[in-house]
């Protein structure tokens, strides 16, 4: 098949790409910078709001898988730029270029769209596509980690140290980036139903709760970690001292925070894909993502 995708160059767009060429797939792949070329992939120059560049992506494309998105923005503003806008360009796009199927990479978030600004965006893109004269659907992923992670890379670094440092209690569910990237592709391909919202993981019932996450990242490490639950109002003001000192470039923002202490980011039962299973267990994932760390330096 040709695919478009959007996204390429972030963590599970890498991931996805790689294992869309080693199913012999060609892509056109949307990036800012410049790239090295490789076989069967076309480096399209530009952005989401770039109508000409999102045109020359999807022409010719059987399918769009759209991965790109904004995960932390100073405002509703930038969140709605980068997911609801960017989203409706690339619906127009697609719809353009002729593609048989729409896949958009939506988040968990969006099921508390009331809860933080990111989710809510994420909930407005999910419209657009269901919307949409497009055959789509939408996947839903919990957490994602893998080798490449940054967002997970300082949960890792604290296992390392020994201490980790969690939200309020809750729950969460997991997946590997290429667990992850093989449905992106099946769905690519014609799986699921159209019109469909799938939420997939690595298939443990229940999910993980924090402590039990933490202590699996203390085993990926070599360590028997500490760990500390922090009350909802001390994580959020660890938000705001974090905007402060780091001003657009904060990591942990009250947008954040306000999605960390929700209590339940389990998937649906009901949404994971029946014609789907993940084949990596998460104990060993997240063994093998922290002797890649290693490998590179970063822990």
């Amino acid at each position: 098949m040709k695919l478009a995708l959007t996204g390429a160059t972030g963590f599970v767009g890498q991931r996805l790409l790689a294992r869309a060429l080693d199913a012999g797939h060609t892509i056109a792949a949307l990036t800012r910078h410049d790239q090295q070329s490789r076989e069967r992939l076309d480096w399209i120059p530009g952005a989401l709001e770039d109508r000409d560049a999102l045109e020359r992506l999807a022409e010719g494309a059987d399918a769009v898988i759209h991965v790109a998105g904004v995960i932390n923005a100073p405002d509703a503003a930038g969140f709605e730029k980068g997911n609801v806008e960017g989203t409706q360009a690339m619906l127009a796009a697609a719809a353009r270029g002729g593609a048989s199927r729409f896949v958009h990479v939506s988040s968990l978030a969006a099921r508390e769209p009331g809860l933080s600004q990111y989710g809510a965006s994420k909930a407005r893109s999910e419209t657009k596509v269901l919307t949409s004269p497009l055959d789509a659907v939408i996947v839903r992923p919990p957490a994602v980690y893998g080798p490449g992670d940054r967002e997970t890379l300082e949960l890792f670094k604290m296992a390392r140290r020994g201490v980790v440092m969690l939200p309020p209690k809750g729950r969460l569910s997991l997946i590997h980036a290429d667990d992850l990237s093989d449905l992106l592709l099946r769905l690519a391909e014609g799986g699921g139903q159209a019109g469909a919202t799938y939420e997939p993981d690595d298939a443990r019932e229940n999910g993980w709760s924090h402590v039990e996450f933490a202590e699996a990242l203390g085993r990926a490490v070599g360590r028997d970690a500490i760990t500390l639950s922090m009350p909802g109002g001390v994580l959020r003001a660890a938000a705001f001292a974090d905007r402060f000192v780091r001003g657009r470039k904060a990591k942990l923002t009250p947008d954040r925070a306000a999605y960390f202490c929700h209590p339940d980011w389990v998937v649906t039962r009901e949404r994971r894909p029946a014609f789907w299973s993940p084949a990596i267990p998460t104990e060993q994932g997240l063994r093998a993502t922290a002797d890649w760390y290693r490998e590179k330096g970063w822990i």
